[in-house]
């Protein structure tokens, strides 16, 4: 009887732990299946975090670029203000240095001028030479009465110009083409009196012996051609009177 029952607590013995050994892999096989749901539901959780992440930085390099999108604009818009501003003062400069430029010119005008005319070096005065040249130009155009006025009243207003002897030699070719030829001659000759050096000394000597020539004073035209010749022969004028007085018989 005792040993039946130690046989029996024996096996029950035993089963106790067959059973145990039965059972216990079957709680680790739950466990793994347990952890590895976490594991994925970590792994998702970071992959959503991650994928917030980009999302997050795309939408900052997003910003990112539409700002450096409008900076860019804005120093294209700066940089044509720029060029503007730039052409603005490029036509500022040149409209002052016009001015300046104007205005210089404007006070020479008003101021005496040192000139060269027909050779001789002197000062002109304001007005001088418009006047001088409207003169002339009368002349040219034919209008040998109002021309004669205007150089008489240049020889009288600018005494010391140095266009007076060019001046007075005009003023006797204006009186020649009116047929006034003694008051030529009388113009004429202050030319050569006065100014003997001058370029139009010869050329006012040739005026007076057409003068001559046109009152048939052959004899004296004769003589103011040979005075011609003996004392300007190295000029143009000289070698006119050489031929001219071929011609005087």
């Amino acid at each position: 009887m005792l040993f039946r029952m130690s046989w029996l607590r024996a096996s029950a013995a035993a089963g106790a732990v067959g059973l145990v050994m039965v059972t216990a892999p079957a709680h680790a096989g739950v466990f793994d299946d347990n952890e590895a749901r976490q594991a994925i539901l970590d792994l998702r959780a970071k992959t959503d975090a991650q994928s917030g992440q980009i999302a997050a930085a795309q939408r900052t390099i997003l910003d990112q670029s539409n700002q450096l999108a409008t900076l860019q604009q804005q120093v294209a818009t700066l940089r044509g203000q720029n060029e503007d501003l730039a052409n603005q003062v490029t036509t500022l400069q040149k409209a002052q240095k016009d001015y300046y430029a104007d205005l210089n010119s404007r006070l020479q005008k008003l101021e005496p001028q040192q000139a060269t005319v027909d050779g001789m070096q002197g000062t002109v005065q304001p007005g001088e030479s418009d006047a001088f040249n409207a003169a002339l130009q009368q002349f040219k155009n034919g209008d040998f009465k109002n021309a004669t006025a205007a150089f008489r009243d240049f020889v009288q207003k600018y005494p010391q110009s140095p266009y007076q002897p060019t001046a007075q030699y005009w003023l006797g070719n204006c009186l020649y083409a009116q047929r006034d030829y003694k008051a030529s001659t009388s113009v004429l000759q202050g030319v050569v009196n006065n100014y003997p050096t001058h370029p139009r000394a010869p050329e006012a000597l040739l005026a007076i012996a057409q003068n001559q020539l046109e009152q048939g004073q052959k004899p004296a035209a004769r003589k103011t051609l040979q005075q011609i010749v003996a004392q300007y022969g190295n000029t143009e004028a000289a070698q006119t009177a050489q031929n001219k007085l071929t011609q005087i018989h």
